[in-house]
């Protein structure tokens, strides 16, 4: 079995679970999630993580994550994209200045309605099924952050922005919101997502490249190691006789440590309490995240890796 993430280029016409399941095929394997899902048009990062990274999918999940869009004024539809039923046509009286003035207004703090074409639910039902068969329910509205957002083309009516954001940010919405404001309304008319945290759209790998590279048994040059994900956490290996303590996820001793540990040399003080640390067997196999009690002299699991 493979464990690790790799970095998949989600190509147009496939779902998220869609990927997933071709990534079984290719991997020989069922333990595989996804870590956010893009519409089927939409293009991009999309992490998929193998084996014991299914642990962190919920992590890669609340990343940052950047996008490239295309707005286009003047119309309102269904799905708040192009690909739905138009609702609405309207005229486009306003100027670029005003429309560039309107979508950095979206900068910072907001609050968010979601669409009713998405996965999310309500009372136990998925919106999109709702809105499949006519209905509309009342959404609360979330609370989302624009880190950054730039227009960096102008075709008028058409726009292309980039917009860095925090989970659980649509921007099929922000580009119908950013519609409404200039009162023409405004659709998403494609989408590509060009960063999720640390994995860049320049280091993504198609599915047709990782089924050719696994028929050459050249995979595991694609996946990368679930210990990347922790890289800002410094690194300790523990004895050999702390091994199985280790596996089995037990708290930790200072004395069970074979590296990497030490006390600073003018206060003689460790790490301070709560520090996260890599734990690694003696044989150099990552296991795990571990946090540091500095009053008890513990270390105590954060998130396992077992093998």
């Amino acid at each position: 079995m493979y464990h690790g993430i790799l970095n998949v280029y989600k190509e147009a016409g496939y779902t998220s679970h869609d990927v997933v399941a071709r990534l079984r095929g290719i991997c020989k394997q069922k333990k595989i999630g996804h870590t956010g899902t893009l519409d089927p048009d939409a293009v991009g990062v999309l992490p998929v993580c193998l084996g014991n990274a299914t642990r962190i999918c919920d992590m890669l999940t609340d990343s940052r994550k950047e996008y490239v869009a295309e707005l286009r004024l003047g119309m309102v539809t269904d799905t708040q994209d192009s690909s739905g039923k138009v609702l609405e046509e309207r005229e486009v009286n306003v100027s670029p200045a005003e429309v560039e003035e309107t979508i950095l207004s979206f900068l910072g703090d907001s609050m968010q309605v979601p669409p009713m074409y998405s996965a999310l639910k309500v009372n136990g039902k998925k919106l999109y099924e709702l809105a499949r068969q006519g209905k509309e329910v009342e959404r609360a509205a979330r609370p989302i952050t624009i880190y950054s957002i730039e227009m960096i083309k102008e075709e008028h009516p058409v726009y292309r922005i980039k917009v860095e954001c925090s989970k659980g940010t649509y921007i099929r919405t922000l580009c119908h919101d950013i519609g409404r404001l200039l009162g023409c309304g405004g659709v998403m008319q494609s989408l590509e997502r060009t960063r999720v945290g640390r994995f860049q759209i320049e280091e993504t790998h198609s599915l047709s490249a990782l089924e050719d590279m696994a028929g050459k048994g050249e995979l595991p040059k694609a996946i990368i190691p679930v210990e990347r994900m922790f890289e800002e956490f410094s690194a300790l290996k523990v004895r050999e006789e702390a091994f199985v303590r280790l596996q089995n996820g037990n708290q930790l001793k200072k004395e069970d440590i074979l590296s990497g540990f030490s006390k600073d040399r003018e206060t003689g003080r460790g790490p301070f309490g709560g520090e996260r640390f890599r734990m690694y067997s003696h044989e150099d196999v990552f296991l795990g995240v571990y946090g540091y009690d500095e009053k008890y002299g513990i270390f105590s699991p954060v998130k396992m890796f077992l093998i």
